[in-house]
């Protein structure tokens, strides 16, 4: 029996290095049209009982932008939770996790990941995976998660970094139409815990470094995803008044809104300005990154460009959680290689309806959204805020 169950462990793991193997080999490149479109889909964040409208939002999402490469910027699972009254088969439970059973989290896992990542492996459409703090909180070790993702043929997610925590760090490089040398890169950095590490960010300057002098002396145009935000999307903010357009109520008390010369969007909460993270030092350092793009709090959908470098929030997809939902698309364009369109798009109705569809968000300043349960717990939010801030003042 030993024997045999050894046989079976050395073909499962031949198989593993075989697929992973195949999708390190597989080139990302521009097509003959000179375009090249990725989509990123952010905070899908459901269990083995996926919500019907996710399920419908993804395939959506994948046929009505029919990219080249799909970026999933984490909490591809939610640990644990109470909730999603009506939205799938099992009423009143969201999560994967198994209290004491390790072995049933880790399959109630997997069967999550064949609901998000199924439809794109049908496709055949290569896509990357950056980790989440849900994921991390599944208590699933990366070591696990990179077994998952190796067992789709199409996913790019590979661990490069290396680092002394285990962080899944890498990059993708775009070749040209021709195949001939590499024009576009892609970032995908593992801040799942909310911090980038010190060894992250040598292997980050290393590797750029590397491409900059394979590219001549250039850096190489390069795009970053990752699930937590850095504090400098606060820069993309402006004081206001409460009663100002667009306001919301920071953690400091204080009102803040969308500057609108430099940015533009939806935006249910506030970032404090005047923040510059080690890693935006740097990413200005290598002089590759042009936009950083992230999810984590599910109904922001804003851009905005800072000290020269766009930022991005994208709406989750968590349908257990009051929308927005969405996805952001981005289509590059190899004679242009430094200009990018980047757009949001929004999942409108439900498959109960039968009308559900994608619309594209235009960007106003303070765009607003019409969902009334959103807007009224941000308002709740923001009034419950400013009576914190007032009864602190009158203490301090």
């Amino acid at each position: 029996m030993k024997k045999i169950l050894s046989i079976l462990l050395a073909v499962t793991l031949m198989l593993s290095l075989c697929i992973c193997a195949n999708a390190e080999s597989d080139e990302l490149k521009f097509g003959s049209d000179g375009k090249f479109t990725i989509l990123q889909i952010s905070d899908p964040q459901d269990d083995h009982n996926p919500a019907y409208d996710l399920v419908n939002f993804l395939k959506i999402s994948i046929d009505e932008t029919n990219p080249d490469l799909i970026i999933f910027t984490g909490d591809i699972v939610e640990d644990s939770r109470i909730g999603d009254i009506g939205i799938d088969d099992e009423p009143f439970r969201e999560g994967v996790e198994v209290d004491g059973d390790y072995y049933q989290t880790v399959m109630n896992v997997t069967e999550t990941c064949k609901a998000i990542f199924g439809y794109a492996e049908e496709k055949g459409i290569p896509f990357a995976v950056s980790q989440g703090n849900n994921d991390y909180n599944s208590g699933v070790t990366n070591e696990d998660w990179m077994k998952i993702y190796n067992s789709y043929e199409n996913s790019l997610t590979v661990d490069e970094s290396n680092d002394s925590t285990g962080r899944i760090d890498f990059n993708l490089e775009i070749k040209s139409s021709n195949g001939d040398e590499t024009v576009f890169n892609i970032w995908m950095s593992d801040n799942g815990d909310g911090t980038v590490n010190e060894e992250q960010l040598a292997w980050y300057k290393s590797e750029s470094a590397a491409l900059k002098e394979a590219n001549g002396g250039e850096p190489v145009p390069s795009i970053l995803f990752q699930h937590v935000p850095v504090d400098d999307m606060g820069n993309l903010f402006e004081e206001c008044n409460f009663w100002d357009e667009g306001a919301s109520i920071g953690d400091d008390g204080k009102c803040y809104r969308l500057n609108q010369e430099i940015a533009s969007g939806y935006h249910a909460g506030a970032v404090i300005p005047g923040s510059t993270s080690e890693q935006f030092k740097v990413w200005k350092e290598c002089g590759d990154v042009l936009g950083a793009y992230f999810g984590h709090w599910h109904t922001e959908g804003y851009t905005g460009t800072w000290d020269g470098i766009e930022l991005g929030f994208t709406y989750g997809c968590e349908f257990a959680k009051p929308g927005p939902y969405g996805v952001r698309v981005f289509t590059l364009y190899e004679d242009d290689i430094k200009n990018f369109d980047n757009e949001l798009y929004t999942y409108e109705g439900s498959v109960k309806t039968n009308n559900a569809r994608l619309e594209l968000q235009v960007d106003e300043p303070y765009a607003e959204y019409d969902n009334f349960i959103e807007e009224f717990f941000a308002a709740i939010r923001n009034v419950f805020l400013l009576i914190k801030t007032e009864i602190i003042s009158l203490f301090a």
